[in-house]
């Protein structure tokens, strides 16, 4: 049977998830009574917010106009930036992709930025605009923009409604026609060498990591003994199939091929996306393009309970058996007690695991104010890489800082382009581009710090374009970074779990902050506690809640003057003392209200 193996891209909310349910329903490859809405979608955390999360392949059989039966191989991939390196290895497991864009909205940023990795792929890109049965659909417009895109003719481009069904046969035959075969890029010694590349893999309780993988070369069958070229471990096929989208077992799968391996491995680290498996007597090089998913965000996550911590690490383990690019290392805090500092590819992705987390393994977790990488050039000459505040140096003992910077794309509406503008200076952004996008939209182009991002940036242009804008980011070079260590002191000693690290012309504003919130939240002691704001060894803001006051004469009633003024005297030298060597103990109450950013 003749295959081709072919990807969807497209923004978030253009309908790739309901186009890939028509495809299944086209090809009967799903019963019409098993159907429902993002079938390709299975985590409850996917259909809950109708983006795609976990990339989802899927065989379909279809039979041509000429009566010719074909193998049609799909993969979902999630549009989110935070996920590009998992987008950029399954383009590399297919021959082409099909390029939606919503009839309604146009053009979007995300697909701009997936659709340059198809080109640098080669792959064969089929334009599609969908959403045609929409009575605000903009047809014709919006075709104008993909061929100024793609460069491609009016006629190239099809129109589909994943709604109604409309187009999606001539879509499939479009497929047939224009996406090549699959061919091998190196060609085997002798018949019996196999290469395959892991585009994704799971994790079950019972069968061990299970790959998802693209067959290169040869072929794949449960027995054989395969060699992963990245960690060097070795194991024997349990069990081998392909997708229908639920797991079907075959006795083989060939070269060009899409299918899943099971390997038994119950162990993290072993299994990673876009490493190479292949015969382990004769192993074949692997697949070019590897590289190790590199967080740029991290969190302290913790329990609520320090007798939940065994619970916390044995879920974060099993999570990275599924999930290769997230990294933690155990630290522990006075306040907070022990927890894991956990390494993200961004905010997104931050959010999706402590909310997997919290879903799928029962945790409760206080999770703190996520930080990034900062470049530290010590007074020694040693450069170091910091990621948590507290270990970032002491004023006087670094020469420079450095910092990542991000290159950001915004795609508006002409009449949110003044209200964005105002954004972008409190934000340290500034404009490398603006340019015309047509149809009344404009693309703003922004160098930014990524520190700023994670400052509410996304939801501020949210609001200030009413939700019309998309945003995209990729990240750029690091950059000399003008940032000092804030530490909080209450009652003369440090808390480490609120040191943060903030730009130096937000030293008052953040100081204020911090030490407002704290006054609010403290609960009153039998002394005055001081609260302060440290920044570069000086106080920049400070606050103090006044002592419970307690009559210590109120219960005496007559007598000499004499005898309240001894009390009162011996009570004075009472909150002395107390003052000098008073401790105050913060409750985990209050790290939960500090970590909450609405509360006040």
């Amino acid at each position: 049977m003749e295959i081709r193996n072919f990807s969807i891209i497209a923004h978030i909310d253009h309908g790739k998830s309901t186009l890939a349910d028509r495809l299944l329903e086209v090809t009967s490859t799903v019963d019409k009574r098993h159907m429902k809405e993002q079938v390709l979608d299975s985590m409850e955390l996917e259909r809950e917010r109708g983006i795609t999360i976990k990339m989802t392949p899927v065989r379909m059989e279809y039979k041509a106009k000429d009566g010719t039966p074909y193998i049609l191989n799909l993969i979902d991939t999630p549009g989110h930036i935070d996920f590009s390196y998992e987008v950029s290895r399954s383009l590399r497991a297919v021959e082409g992709t099909l390029l939606l864009v919503d009839s309604t909205q146009g053009v979007q940023a995300q697909t701009l930025t997936t659709l340059g990795m198809a080109k640098e792929t080669g792959l064969t890109i089929i334009p599609v605009i969908t959403k045609i049965d929409s009575p605000l659909a903009q047809i014709e417009e919006v075709k104008d923009e993909i061929v100024e895109m793609l460069h491609c003719g009016r006629d190239e481009i099809l129109s589909v409604s994943g709604k109604t069904g409309e187009g999606v046969k001539e879509l499939i035959e479009e497929i047939i026609i224009k996406v090549p075969a699959p061919k091998s890029e190196y060609v085997p010694d002798t018949g019996n060498q196999t290469r395959a590349l892991i585009f994704d893999f799971e994790y079950s309780n019972h069968m061990g990591v299970i790959l998802y993988v693209r067959v290169l070369d040869g072929n794949i069958k449960a027995g054989d003994t395969l060699l992963f070229t990245q960690s060097k471990s070795k194991f024997i096929i349990r069990e081998v199939g392909t997708f229908s989208p639920e797991k079907k077992e075959k006795k083989i799968v060939n070269a060009g091929e899409i299918g899943y391996i099971v390997t038994g491995i119950k162990e993290p680290g072993i299994a990673r996306v876009g490493d190479t498996v292949t015969t382990h007597n004769k192993p074949l090089p692997a697949f070019p393009g590897y590289s190790e998913p590199v967080p740029i965000v991290f969190a302290s996550v913790y329990p609520e309970s320090q007798d939940e911590f065994d619970d916390l690490r044995s879920s974060l383990l099993k999570l990275k058996l599924s999930d290769s690019s997230l990294t933690f290392e155990e630290e522990s805090s006075g306040a907070l007690g022990r927890g894991f500092r956990c390494g993200f590819l961004g905010m997104l992705h931050l959010e999706i695991i402590t909310e997997r987390l919290r879903r799928e393994f029962d945790q409760e977790l206080v999770v703190t104010t996520p930080s990034i990488t900062y470049e530290v050039t010590l007074k020694n000459g040693e450069v170091e890489m910091v990621y948590t505040p507290i270990h970032f140096p002491d004023h006087g003992q670094y020469i420079s800082v450095r910092e990542p910077w991000i290159l950001l794309t915004i795609i508006t509406p002409h009449d949110y382009v003044s209200p964005l503008m105002q954004l972008f200076p409190p934000h340290e952004a500034t404009v490398a581009d603006l340019a015309d996008w047509g149809h009344d939209r404009v693309r703003i182009q922004l160098h930014m710090p990524l520190r700023e991002l994670m400052r509410n940036f996304f939801n501020e242009v949210k609001s200030a374009s009413s939700g019309y804008a998309s945003m995209v980011y990729e990240k750029g070079e690091m950059k000399p970074a003008d940032v000092t260590r804030l530490d909080v002191y209450v009652a003369e000693e440090r808390v480490t779990a609120f040191s943060r690290v903030i730009p130096e012309y937000r030293t008052q504003e953040e100081s204020e902050e911090v030490v407002e919130k704290l006054e609010k939240i403290l609960p009153r002691e039998m002394f005055r506690v001081k609260i302060q704001a440290y920044v570069r060894g000086r106080i920049v803001a400070s606050r103090s809640i006044a002592p419970m006051k307690k009559d210590v004469t109120g219960y005496m009633y007559g007598g000499d003057i004499t005898r309240k003024m001894k009390l009162r005297e011996k009570q004075k030298k009472g909150k002395d003392r107390m003052q000098r060597e008073g401790k105050v103990h913060i409750s985990h109450n209050t790290f939960l209200k500090m970590m909450q950013p609405g509360e006040k």
